[in-house]
């Protein structure tokens, strides 16, 4: 008797053995080595390519370059290339950044719509692939989890990080819930591609070959070329505004302020306020600074288009100003020579500081500190008489108007001669027990614990003008 046939397999076996192969797969690839994690070689470098990304942003920008030189450019198709420019920039800077990625206002559905159709006619992603990617940006900037860190490299934040494939599991996570409920946004990111194709090329190239007969230019120029300038332009904000200018508002990342960045980006150049303060829907605050996307946005808010603009509280906007001045100021200070600080001068008895004066040393006395000026005798400005009338006695009258009223200048030169206190010598002795003991008395400080000086509170300077006693 033959062997038995076997059973055929029910189509419920079936499903589930198809269900746990392709498990197993998904498995399987979940934990195969990312090509990121494998270094460069001559064979596998063309594997660490994103070739989709380089043929939209590399080849076809080159191709139109190509084309372009045998296109002749129409002054209508200029005019529009430009105009077209301007609108698909703002459809990123107002609806993808300012929109979307920050919330930092609301827009009514045209709005979204209109900023939705000219985003996309920029090509640079869906607006929740954008919006995902520039709030890990934001979350973990300078760090492995941004996206575009611009401690890679300044060419790697502005487009190497685009034409290099990225692990997906390294980017920090965000939460885009509010973009999955957006319709717009779900509606845009299902059919990107086809706006994409529409809003990029098409459109552009129909508005051209239909008002004045030129299509081909309309495709070139207001097409492919237009849409290299407005990625280059987007992709500065990620390379030029954390690598150019000033840090106003906070030095601890990279992000920077500078008006050639901010002309470069429809007003995105002013970063480092930006990174401070990412809800307001201003990136300029001051009137001078050139920001056309905050205009257009005040704009649309007056023509009920857009509302709920949100702004940080200037108190707050000043507060972040002033520290960093007060980390600067407080960077220049550390590099001064403030004196030797009271608390590791020695303490010298009365009768030693007269001893030491009688043995020749140029000691004087002004408010409990003992300084030697031997060495400025012969720079003294007042001459060299008045300076050796302080000499061996207690200076502090003299030097604070019973002779002369110091000025600020003098004061803080003083200080550089500082060699030791006198014990129970005015305020000095009371400040470092004080000190000591923890009472109220304490000493300002700035950013770094060092003790602060400031103009008129110096230690030899006695706010009230001492007389000096008449001669006898």
């Amino acid at each position: 008797m033959g062997a038995a046939t076997e059973a055929p397999m029910s189509a419920a076996d079936a499903a589930k053995a198809a269900y746990e192969l392709r498990k197993a797969k998904a498995i399987e690839r979940a934990n195969r080595p990312h090509i990121t994690d494998q270094p460069i070689t001559m064979k596998n470098w063309w594997r660490h390519l994103n070739l989709l990304n380089i043929y939209l942003i590399v080849i076809i920008p080159i191709l139109g370059l190509w084309a372009a030189w045998y296109t002749p450019l129409h002054k209508y198709t200029l005019i529009w290339a430009v105009l077209y420019y301007f609108n698909t920039g703002m459809g990123i800077t107002a609806g993808y950044h300012r929109l979307w990625a920050h919330t930092s206002y609301s827009a009514t559905w045209p709005l979204k719509l209109y900023l939705a159709l000219v985003g996309g006619g920029a090509v640079e992603g869906s607006i929740r692939w954008w919006s995902r990617d520039h709030r890990a940006h934001h979350r973990y900037t300078d760090t492995d989890k941004d996206p575009y860190s611009v401690r890679k490299g300044l060419l790697y934040s502005h487009i190497g990080w685009m034409v290099m494939k990225q692990n997906p599991k390294r980017i920090g996570r965000t939460d885009i819930s509010d973009l999955n409920e957006d319709a717009i946004v779900v509606w845009q990111h299902k059919y990107y591609l086809w706006v994409v194709a529409f809003m990029g090329l098409v459109f552009p190239s129909a508005v051209a070959g239909l008002l004045w007969n030129d299509w081909k230019g309309g495709f070139v120029y207001a097409g492919i070329l237009r849409i290299f300038f407005v990625q280059q332009a987007t992709f500065c904000v990620n390379s030029l505004a954390h690598w150019l200018g000033e840090q106003p508002f906070d030095d601890r990342n990279s992000p920077r302020d500078h008006v050639i960045t901010a002309l470069v980006t429809l007003g995105e150049g002013y970063h480092n306020f930006h990174h401070e303060f990412p809800s307001d829907y201003r990136n300029a605050i001051e009137w001078h600074q050139y920001d056309p996307t905050k205009w257009c946005i005040w704009t649309w808010k007056q023509l009920g288009l857009a509302y709920d603009l949100k702004e940080f509280r200037s108190n707050e906007i000043e507060k972040g100003r002033v520290q960093q001045l007060q980390k600067k100021i407080d960077r220049k200070r550390a590099t001064l020579d403030w004196g030797v600080p009271l608390e590791n001068l020695p303490v010298m008895e009365f009768e030693e500081f007269q001893a030491e004066c009688e043995k020749g040393r140029a000691l004087t006395l002004i408010a409990g500190v003992v300084h030697d000026v031997t060495d400025f005798i012969k720079d003294h400005p007042g001459g060299k008489a008045m300076i050796k009338s302080g000499i061996g006695k207690d200076a502090t009258a003299i030097f604070n108007g019973g002779v002369y009223l110091h000025s600020n200048a003098a004061h803080n030169l003083l200080s550089n001669f500082r060699v030791a206190v006198v014990r129970g010598g005015c305020e000095v002795e009371i400040w470092k027990q004080s000190a000591k003991e923890n009472k109220d008395a304490v000493p300002a400080v700035d950013s770094n614990g060092v003790r602060i000086v400031r103009a008129g509170e110096q230690l030899t300077k006695v706010v009230e003008p001492l007389v000096a006693a008449p001669a006898s």
